[in-house]
């Protein structure tokens, strides 16, 4: 593992990347944090297993070297002689040297016993070894009247092993206490050597595991890293999908959301360049226009007042235009904050809006230029709830009703019709005009695509059609044919009714049914 392991990847070079330098002191280490939850359990799993492996193997020290003490203390027991019975027998003993062997041929620990009577009088061995005043367990490890104890000796730790044994003969009946005391450097010895041996093993258990985890680590942020270096190998401006095949499952989550998210930049940057393309290309015709209106008048070519119509006329429609490419420009802004669905209403925030409210305020600002054409216009709205930004709303309205009022002949007829079913709403502005061609309805809703381009920029229709599509809805243009002629033509949108609404009207549908 190199020095770089314990950083995470992909550190953006220097120069490059925004990341602030809190947020990089921040950031977790993906391998690190697998290898700290890895190695750690493992560890703390390893060193409790060592301490309890060591108190077992000691604990079993202790029962192998207490049956030798429990051996030693019956081979004195059988050299034990009574005179008298009970209360008045009198006990000897001749230690044999053979039940002191096994602890001298180690030359480690050193043995003591004492043999005394039940009243702890003293028949043979050291009488600065404490006398016994225990009980004897209930269900003693041995078939014996035994009991372990650890205790201390001199100043020494020792262990010792307590035997009641009765003694019979001919002349007597009586019971003897033996007692028998092991120092414990032997015991220490041999479980200091387990231990050791037991801890380099452990070790190498770890470090084999350690060794496992970090190749696997490795392997596993493999893909991690090569996305990251594919990245940082991006030039500026690159959006296009990352391409990774090799990426783990867990890894396509992270790749599809990345991908989208370019994708959406892709969408918006080229909006912004679509539309400073478009501004400059549009406005710098009426600018001309303009410049050489006014170099007429300073030229007395015209008289001021018609050189000030002139001029009014041309910074009137390049007042439109910029208006109308704004609103475009706004609409695609909050497109953009809708999330990753484009075809949903913007998360920004909006309000109930009665779409027919809105109809009828927008037809009461345009009453003049319909009063001007002498339009018999009509309209007839219900209650139509959108959940929508009233700006949005009025806009789509005003764009249809002005290209209406626009193609009505002077005199003719126009209605607006709002109606809505249990989903969606649906506003129907329909004029008298001559109505469009297959030709001209294929390209009406693209930017600056105008019917004429003496009654208007081609804006107005793809406004509409930025509107109702940030808005989840549809629009459509339809010549309306009667008697084989065309009658006028019908501007249909149809938006989603709010959600409140959807509800109460697929109830009052299942009630009717």
């Amino acid at each position: 593992m190199n020095a770089s392991d314990g950083h995470d990847v992909a550190q953006p070079p220097s120069g490059h990347g925004n990341r602030p330098p809190a947020a990089s002191a921040r950031a977790v280490s993906l391998r690190r944090f697998l290898l700290l939850g890895i190695l750690l359990p493992v560890g703390l799993l390893v060193t409790i297993n060592t301490f309890s492996l060591y108190n077992q193997t000691f604990g079993a020290l202790n029962t192998a070297y207490d049956r030798t003490l429990l051996a030693s203390a019956k081979s004195i027991g059988e050299q034990l002689e009574v005179t008298g019975y009970d209360g008045q027998s009198a006990l000897r003993v001749t230690v044999p040297y053979a039940a002191l062997e096994a602890f001298e041929a180690d030359n480690q620990s050193r043995l003591f016993y004492r043999v005394s009577s039940l009243q702890g009088e003293l028949v043979s061995g050291f009488a600065q070894l404490p006398f016994w005043r225990g009980t004897i367990p209930a269900k003693p490890p041995y078939a014996a009247l035994v009991d372990f104890y650890d205790d201390a000796f001199m100043g020494e730790p020792v262990r010792v092993a307590v035997l009641l044994q009765p003694v019979a003969s001919p002349q007597g009946r009586g019971m003897a206490v033996i007692q028998v005391a092991e120092t414990l450097e032997l015991r220490q010895a041999l479980a200091r050597k387990i231990l050791i041996d037991t801890l380099w093993r452990q070790a190498l258990l770890v470090a084999v595991i350690a060794l496992v985890a970090v190749v696997v680590v490795q392997r596993a942020t493999q893909p991690v890293r090569r996305l990251s270096a594919r990245l940082q190998a991006r030039t500026e401006g690159d959006l296009t999908p990352i391409a990774a095949p090799d990426a783990p499952r867990e890894l396509l989550p992270l790749v599809d959301a990345t991908n989208a998210v370019m994708a959406r930049l892709q969408h918006l940057l080229d909006n912004q360049k679509r539309f400073v393309r478009d501004a400059a290309h549009q406005l710098r015709t009426p600018l001309a226009v303009l410049k050489v209106q006014v170099q007429s008048a300073l030229r007395g070519d015209i008289d001021a007042h018609g050189a000030l119509l002139e001029i009014n006329q041309t910074v009137d429609r390049a007042t439109v235009l910029a208006n109308q490419m704004l609103a475009l420009a706004k609409v695609e802004q909050l497109r953009q904050q809708s999330g990753p669905r484009g075809d949903q209403p913007s998360t920004t925030p909006a309000d109930l809006t009665d779409l027919a409210e809105v109809a009828r305020t927008v037809a009461l600002d345009l009453s003049p230029l319909i009063a001007a054409r002498d339009i018999d216009f009509a309209i007839e709205t219900g209650p139509a709830p959108i959940l929508s930004h009233d700006w949005m709303l009025a806009e789509l309205t005003r764009n249809l009703l002005h290209n209406a009022i626009r193609h009505t002949p002077p005199g003719g007829a126009l209605t607006v019709r709002i109606v809505h079913d249990t989903r969606y709403v649906a506003m129907t502005v329909s004029d008298s005009g001559p109505g469009i061609s297959a030709e001209l309805a294929a390209r009406l809703f693209q930017p600056f695509s105008a019917g004429s381009v003496r009654s208007g920029s081609g804006l107005g229709l793809a406004i509409c059609r930025e509107i109702t599509s940030a808005l989840g809805g549809t629009i459509s243009l339809d010549n309306r044919v009667a008697h084989g002629r065309v009658t006028g033509l019908d501007a249909t949108v149809r938006l989603p009714l709010a959600p409140a609404a959807q509800a109460r009207g697929s109830g009052m549908v299942q009630n009717g049914a």
